[in-house]
Formats: structure tokens, C-alpha cells, sequence
């Protein structure tokens, strides 16, 4: 029935529902006290963290965070949508669901679409069935029959065909009242605009249902059977259907076993059914999308483990890569990914027939877990025996270990990345803990920092030229290459404008050539090398005070600097400018070229005058 259900009736219902009977219902649970406890059905955990109370008719898990009333429940736990909810309760108590503005034309319309949606879908997946079984179908049936499925399989996936004709399935629903345009809207037939005509989006195509949770078929993916491009089509968006959330056979595997613990993410349909065909009925894929939250959410609702399959080639681990990047926020404690990685030129299908259910199984299980594949994918391409690689490596580390929520795996990686480089674990630490630090380095260069306080007191990074909040040049110019390594690019060669004998001039040299040679994109590594020193402390200043200055202006504003302090730089006498190329020799320090150069001209100069020691 179409219309708002009334919020008094919401809190009517709420009222007469006890949460620990509907909670009850699914999970196991024992009185603690006033409340009761159990294992959370959200994540997978060992020891009781989910409490379901009373008094407060409210549920809450310590361990994943989720929480809510009954109706809340309702809708996480059976993967209901808030009207669906709403009606599992109203029915346990005998009631009918009022709603407002039921005799609206607008609403009516919108309920009568939701409906003829729902009937046009499942009408074409039984055209698809039944032309499977038909003569026509007698291709496509050899196909499966290659591909070893048995008409069990076949069945329980609704797989079909769709005839190599143009508007066999468009005559058939128009047959049935079902106009072109309601067609064209579900993605069963293509509109050419030229000509205005409209016909079968899929032709003799294998065709596979995709399904919700309830399994109704709301989409379809077609395997061409012929050497049409391409290979697999998947249905449009519409209004029911949103490629970013669905998963291919994750209804399948629920039908199979109530009780999931893992979830194998593979690329295809046919990897999802050959895998049932030979036993293993939890497996799911993505339907031509990458991984995105909302297919982790809904994988994570289900099960605490998921493992990630790709095929072994380069387009396999660039498709990991993006997994891991999007996966490693919704690592809270208790959950588990892995990365499971096919001989090239295998996938999931090819590979559970050539060595079998068994064998494919113990691949599974042995699959990378989440911080192999990490630490692998970081130390790719370098020699952590050089220090340089191993300040890069970190950089990559700890630019994911920022992505994950804080907790045990997030403090056993830093331990473990502090055994690979040789750095301090407090060092990783303390630039983490930074409430600002994880944007404000951002390799995008993200700014979110908070200044320093008015009252830090006479501190060496005031000394240093900050006193009162104001900052010079040379200090200004830190300050963008703390919040974005990457302008040292706008930089000249030569470092002969910036005086290193003067407040910030010093660490601005030793900044800029370990940005070079680290080719740093995010400072957090850059700080480390600093870490308990003054510099240090100085540098952590300039990253906690705010840039407010825009991306698009920084380039142009390092520039103008360089060419201030070149201005200044340029009225000092030429005694003293040879001055102070020559302590840099002195020094042991190696001059470029142009400096080389300069100082020889300086010498020149200054022959017929006061001859410099």
C-alpha cells in the first residue's frame, strides 16, 4: 500500500515490542545482570560483547559498534527495509500498517511502478527459462553441458536464454500489457534515438538472474554465445537495480547455508557456479564494478570473513590493490580479508575442474591474509636494505595503516613495521596519534590542522622563527612543503636563494633534499627522520598549524617566495655572499654547478679588492 506510515504509529509499535523477545529469536542469549548478553551476529567474535537491554529496549555490541531498537534490528539482522520492518512487526501483534496520504494520486502511481517492476522482471526471467527448454534454446543448453552444470544447478540459479531475435522478448511483454517505455526503464530494451525504434537489449545470450536478498530477480547478466562484443553484459541502472551494492549469488549462498562464516568475492557468473557445481556455495561476485562499502557492508553483515580472488596476471593485482585501499576502513577488530591469487591464465571456474573442489578449498584457506598482502604490496620494486626504500615502504604502510580503525590489527601492523625498517615503534606511534596528522599529510594534501596554541610558551620552535604565530620566508616556504612534499618540484636545482645560515634556512636545506632523494609524497616519514630532535619539534609545529592558503595557488605561492628571497639574497655585498659559499665548502658540503660557478665569479671580483682569507 503506497503512503507514509505515520510516526505515532512507529512509536505505538515500538512500545508493545520487547527487543530481547525479537533479538532472542536470532540469537542466543543469556541474562547478565539487568541486561543480556551474547555473541554479536554482526562480526565474528569469541568472547560476549553484544548487550540487549530491557529496560532501554535497545541493543548495543561493544566490539563492532552497532546499535538500535528492535525495528533496527529487524533491518540489519533480516536485511529488511524500514516499511518491511515495520510490517514483520505490526504482524506479530495482529495489526494493519496505517498509512498517510494513501489515496494520493502520486503515491499510488509510485507503488503501482514499484509493483509492475517486480512482475516485469520475474515475467522475463520466466521467458528466459522457458526458452532454455525450448529448441531454440538447444545451443545455449549444449553450452551449460560443456561447462559441466546439472539441471539442479541450472535451476536454482534461474539461469535462461535470450533467443537471437530483436524483439523476441519485447512482443512477449507487450503481449501483457507491458508498454516499450516501462521496458526501456528496467534496461530490457535499447531506445536508438536516431531511429526511434527500440528492441531486446539481450540476444542469444545465456542469460543469469540477479537477485535481492529476498530473491526476487531484479537485473539480469547475459554470457554471449555467439562472438558478439561484449562477452558479458550486465542490465543498466534503474530504479531497482544498483550495481554498486548488488552481488551475483549472494542470495544463492544464504538459501545454501543459514549459517555463512566466509564469503569468497570472485569476477564472474560462471565462477559462482561452477564453484556451486562442485560444492562450494559461498561464493559471490561484483557485477562489473569494483568492491565498494556498500558490498562490504553487506558481505560483513553476513559473515566475519571474506576472501578476495583475483586472477594472477597484472590486471588481478591492480584489482587487489583497489580492493585493499577500499577495504581497510571497515577492518574493525574481529574481522578478517584475504587475498587469494589464481595461476595466470586460471580463474575460479578453470581452476575448481582441473584440480577440484578439495584442492580449490585449501587455496582458499591458505590465501594471503590482509597484512601479507600489504606489507607485499609495499616493499614491491625496492630494496628495503637500501634507506631510502625502507623510508618509502614505511611512507606506503603507514598511509594505509591511516585508512584502518584503531584497534588490535592496526597495533600489531606498527609493531611488525617497526621490525621491517629498523625505525622505533613510539616514533610510527606518535606521528599516528597526531589527532590532525593523518590529513594534513595526506599525500592529496588534504588540510585539517589545528594552529599552535597562543600560550606553548618560549618553545625551539618559536626560537626558530615563529615567535607571536609569525613565520619568515624561509619558515613560510617549510610550511607548504609540510603540507605538500610534492611542491619541492616548483623549486629551482640549485638551493643558492635560500641562506642556511639564518632561522629556518638550515632545515629548509636538509628538508628539500630528503624529499628529493625519497621522492616523498606524504610527510609522515619525512617527520620520523626528525623525531626527538628540535627540528623535529619544529617541523610538527608547522604540520598542526593550519594552511588556509587554496591548492590551486600553492605552486604560484612557493615561486614567489623563492623569487623574495633571491631579492634579498642579491643585496647582500659580494664579501659576504662568498662568505657564506665558502663556509658551505668548508663545511664538506658539495655546491651545484651554478653555485660552483658563482663563487668563482665572487672570487674574480673581489681580486683587486680586500683579498678574503
Amino acid at each position: 500500500m503506497a503512503g507514509q506510515i505515520p510516526q505515532r504509529f512507529i512509536d505505538d509499535l515500538l512500545a508493545r515490542t520487547d527487543v530481547v523477545e525479537i533479538v532472542g529469536e536470532r540469537v542466543q542469549l543469556k541474562k547478565a545482570g539487568r541486561n543480556y548478553s551474547g555473541l554479536c551476529p554482526f562480526h565474528q567474535e569469541k568472547s560476549p560483547s553484544f548487550t540487549v537491554s530491557a529496560e532501554k529496549q535497545f541493543y548495543h555490541c561493544f566490539g563492532c559498534g552497532v546499535h538500535g531498537n528492535a525495528l533496527r534490528f529487524l533491518m540489519e539482522f533480516d536485511h529488511l527495509r524500514f516499511p518491511e520492518a515495520v510490517e514483520q512487526l505490526a504482524s506479530r501483534l495482529g495489526l494493519d500498517v496505517p498509512r498517510e496520504g494513501a489515496d494520493d494520486p502520486q503515491a499510488q502511481q509510485r507503488e503501482r511502478r514499484r509493483e509492475e517492476a517486480v512482475n516485469l522482471l520475474e515475467l522475463s526471467a520466466s521467458f528466459f527459462r522457458e526458452r532454455l527448454a525450448m529448441s531454440e534454446g538447444g545451443d545455449a543448453r549444449d553450452y551449460l553441458e560443456r561447462r559441466g552444470l546439472s539441471a539442479d544447478i541450472v535451476r536454482e540459479f534461474g539461469i535462461g536464454f535470450a533467443p537471437d531475435k530483436w524483439e523476441a522478448l519485447k512482443r512477449h511483454l507487450a503481449e501483457r500489457g507491458i508498454s516499450d517505455a516501462v521496458q526501456i526503464e528496467y534496461g530490457l530494451l535499447v531506445h536508438r534515438e536516431d531511429s526511434g525504434r527500440s528492441y531486446d537489449r539481450f540476444r542469444n545470450r545465456v542469460m543469469f538472474p540477479i537477485r535481492d536478498w529476498k530473491g526476487r530477480t531484479i537485473a539480469f547478466g547475459g554470457r554471449v554465445l555467439g562472438d558478439a562484443k561484449p562477452k558479458y553484459l550486465n542490465s543498466p541502472e534503474t530504479p531497482v537495480f544498483h550495481k554498486g551494492r548488488e552481488l551475483y549469488g549472494l542470495y544463492e549462498a544464504r538459501q545454501a547455508n543459514a549459517r555463512l562464516e566466509r564469503m569468497l568475492v570472485v569476477e564472474g557468473y560462471m565462477d559462482v557456479v561452477a564453484l556451486a557445481q562442485f560444492g562450494i556455495r559461498n561464493a559471490c561476485a561484483t557485477l562489473g564494478t569494483s568492491l565498494s562499502e556498500d558490498h562490504l557492508q553487506r558481505l560483513f553483515r553476513l559473515v566475519g570473513e571474506v576472501v578476495f580472488c583475483f586472477d594472477g596476471d597484472r590486471a588481478g593485482r591492480q584489482a587487489a590493490r583497489r580492493a585493499l585501499e577500499t577495504v581497510l576502513p571497515s577492518m574493525i577488530d574481529g574481522r578478517q580479508v584475504r587475498f587469494l591469487f589464481l595461476p595466470e591464465g586460471d580463474d575460479p571456474d578453470s581452476l575448481v575442474r582441473r584440480e577440484g573442489a578439495e584442492a580449490f578449498e585449501n587455496r582458499v584457506l591458505c590465501a594471503a591474509p590482509l597484512s601479507e598482502f600489504l606489507f607485499d604490496q609495499a616493499a614491491e620494486g625496492r630494496d628495503l636494505q637500501r634507506i631510502e626504500d625502507r623510508e618509502r615502504f614505511a611512507t606506503a604502510v603507514l598511509r594505509a595503516l591511516e585508512r584502518l580503525p584503531e584497534g588490535v590489527l592496526k597495533s600489531l601492523l606498527l609493531r611488525e613495521l617497526s621490525q621491517r625498517t629498523g625505525v622505533e615503534q613510539a616514533n610510527f606511534q606518535a606521528l599516528l596519534a597526531r589527532a590532525d596528522t593523518s590529513q594534513v599529510l595526506h599525500d592529496e594534501g588534504v588540510d585539517d590542522a589545528s594552529s599552535a596554541p597562543e600560550d606553548a610558551g618560549e618553545t625551539p620552535a618559536r626560537k626558530a622563527g615563529a615567535r607571536d604565530g609569525a613565520l619568515g620566508l624561509v619558515g613560510r616556504l617549510l610550511h607548504l612543503l609540510v603540507h605538500e612534499p610534492a611542491l619541492v618540484s616548483r623549486l629551482p636545482e640549485s638551493l643558492d636563494w635560500c641562506p642556511d645560515g639564518e632561522g629556518d634556512g638550515a632545515l629548509c636545506h636538509e628538508v628539500v633534499r630528503l624529499i628529493r632523494a625519497g621522492g616523498y609524497r606524504n610527510a609522515q616519514v619525512l617527520l620520523a627522520h626528525f623525531h626527538g630532535t628540535p627540528e623535529g619539534e619544529r617541523l610538527a609545529w608547522l604540520a598542526r598549524r593550519e594552511l588556509l592558503m587554496p591548492r590551486e595557488a600553492r605552486g604560484a605561492e612557493v615561486e614567489g617566495l623563492v623569487d623574495g628571497l633571491r631579492r634579498r639574497h642579491s643585496q647582500r655585498s659580494p664579501q659576504e655572499e662568498y662568505d657564506a659559499l665558502l663556509a658551505r665548502t668548508q663545511a664538506g658540503e658539495c655546491l651545484s654547478r651554478e653555485e660552483r660557478q658563482r663563487l668563482n665569479e665572487l672570487l674574480m671580483e673581489l681580486k683587486g679588492g680586500a683579498r678574503p682569507p
